[in-house]
């Protein structure tokens, strides 16, 4: 059964670093395109990094553009999300996604950017 599994979220001040990870189980990840997603209390879920199969073509929401880093390592099975200079807004549930009409979901990784 496929599966994916998040890990790295925690609290961190504003303007500190985390680095998310998403590791599958089940599956290659190696011939998907995958995304990164969260949902900030009270607000729904919005797709925040894209990565395409082989990484080397990436997308950002404008918000996280220039501070979030989006890879994949598809020899570990596993997609990051490197986050720097985090901001309150930031704060939120991190999941990362197997697009497609057989999507996969992460449980999710808590974020919290508080002084």
């Amino acid at each position: 059964q496929a599966q994916l599994v998040e890990s790295g979220g925690g609290l961190v001040q504003p303007g500190g670093s985390l680095r998310l990870s998403c590791a599958a189980f089940g599956f290659t990840l190696s011939g998907y395109a995958m995304h990164w997603l969260r949902q900030a209390p009270g607000k729904g879920r919005e797709l925040i990094a894209s990565i395409n199969s082989s990484g080397r073509s990436t997308n950002y929401i404008e918000s996280v553009k220039g501070r979030f880093t989006i890879s994949r390592d598809n020899v570990k099975n596993t997609i990051y999300l490197q986050m720097n200079n985090l901001k309150s807004e930031d704060t939120a549930i991190y999941y990362c996604r197997r697009p497609g009409s057989d999507e996969v979901w992460g449980q999710g990784t808590q974020v919290t950017v508080s002084s």
